[in-house]
């Protein structure tokens, strides 16, 4: 029996990040990232299991040079991983916001692109490298099938009352204006990882899940199901980010319109990308850059911490209220997966709603390659630690539809039961990473 491999590709405006999977051994191949994409200066870096991380210069001007350089150098690069691209049968795709017109993963016909097209003003940043890494895809692969995996689809089984902003319904029933969500392949990942950490059925879980990096957002799992989300219509609402500012008073827009003389756009513009920790310091987002100003003195980094670690502890409590029991707080992503102080300071004085933290337990939480439970042994709610694999949920959903069995979303459980690594690699990484942080971390 010829062993099922997948591609995985995820296009960002400027990158393609990929994964080469084989189902039947339940094994990564090789992973990896191209950089710089149209931009200038482009490099691909990959990995494979037990083998150095290979870097090579290579200009891509476009998402159908960068995938073109992904697949020969998985062919005919200086260590193969395949010997011919007829061996991988599927390609999935990452595609941000599905709409409600997609609620699961989609076989790409033309119909579905075009659909996607339609998509492209609830997600201008995201979907239109999304679209175009597709077509050159298909272009370059066109005798397998391509998957699209959405965002947004995890999220779909939001009530109502969660998903339906207090604005004319017209609205709704006009522009579909509501709450979508998003890093929902995050959030879905790390929700069933928790379950397995816990010892409980899927369905049967109660979670905070915490996806902070540069984009930050949290879910309400009850029973394995999402009933609450942070972000919105669009990824701006919820947190403070990176270089967005979350939540805030949607007069601020028209008021600032009117005394900068910029049009709305341009405002929302600048809410998005120049607001978050960036527009609080005034010069960082990477949050160790932050803790570091903050140490050494800087109040408007401190200011920024005090400020991003506030609004953490209130949607946690509020979701603490929506579920009424909570199994675990889960963190993930970058931030979440690397800054113990950030979380001790986020669920510091918690004692009273059941959240013990584990001081050195948490410190010792610092690795993109190892799931922990940070919390003490007496914690009413556990707090775990689990870096997120979102590549993984692309490949499952790959292989269900390729099998017909997609009756539901997420429809396979078996990776989800396993870290994607080995404990071998994982343990290895964690080490290597220790060494790394630890002196100024």
């Amino acid at each position: 029996m010829q062993d099922t491999i997948i591609l995985t590709l995820n296009c960002g405006s400027s990158s393609v990040k990929y994964q080469l999977y084989n189902w039947n051994k339940k094994m990564i191949l090789c992973k990896g990232i191209v950089e710089r994409v149209t931009v200038g200066g482009s490099f691909i870096k990959q990995e494979v299991p037990g083998k150095e991380i290979l870097v090579k210069d290579a200009e891509c001007p476009t998402h159908k040079d960068a995938i073109k350089l992904i697949t020969e150098t998985m062919i005919r690069g200086e260590e193969p991983v395949i010997d011919n691209l007829s061996k991988v049968k599927a390609c999935g795709h990452r595609v941000v916001h599905g709409g409600e017109k997609f609620v699961q993963s989609t076989l790409i016909t033309e119909e579905s692109l075009e659909t996607f097209e339609e998509l492209k003003d609830l997600a201008p940043l995201h979907n239109p490298p999304n679209i175009t890494g597709i077509k050159a895809a298909l272009e370059l692969m066109p005798d397998i099938p391509h998957i699209a995996v959405m965002d947004t689809a995890f999220l779909q089984t939001l009530p109502q009352k969660a998903y339906i902003y207090a604005i004319p319904y017209e609205w709704y029933e006009k522009y579909r204006i509501r709450r979508y969500g998003f890093h929902g392949t995050s959030h879905l990942y790390i929700s069933r990882r928790a379950a397995v950490l816990l010892k409980k059925k899927k369905d049967k879980v109660n979670l905070i899940t915490c996806h902070i990096g540069n984009g930050v957002s949290f879910t309400a799992i009850r029973n394995g199901i999402a009933v609450d989300h942070s972000m919105g219509f669009t990824p701006l609402e919820g947190l403070v980010m990176g270089t967005r500012s979350g939540d805030l008073d949607p007069a601020i827009v028209g008021y600032i319109s009117e005394k900068e003389g910029l049009s709305a756009q341009e405002v929302i513009t600048i809410l998005n990308k120049k607001s978050g920790i960036l527009g609080i310091s005034g010069k960082y987002t990477d949050r160790r850059d932050i803790i570091k100003e903050m140490k050494e003195g800087n109040e408007r980094a401190k200011l920024a911490f005090n400020i991003e670690v506030y609004r953490i502890k209130k949607y946690i409590g509020a979701y603490m209220a929506v579920l009424g029991r909570v199994d675990a707080i889960v963190f993930t992503a970058g931030v979440g997966e690397m800054s113990y102080e950030l979380r001790d300071e986020a669920l510091r004085e918690l004692d009273n709603l059941g959240v013990k933290i584990d001081k050195e337990r948490n410190k010792n939480a610092v690795s993109r390659n190892h799931e922990s439970i940070i919390s003490t042994d007496d914690s009413k709610v556990k707090v775990l630690v689990i870096p997120t694999d979102e590549e993984i949920v692309f490949t499952e959903d790959v292989v269900a539809i390729l099998n017909g069995e997609y009756d539901n979303p997420q429809v396979y459980s078996y990776v989800f039961e396993k870290p994607s690594y080995t404990n071998k690699m994982r343990e290895e990484a964690y080490k290597k990473e220790r060494r790394m942080y630890e002196p100024n971390h």
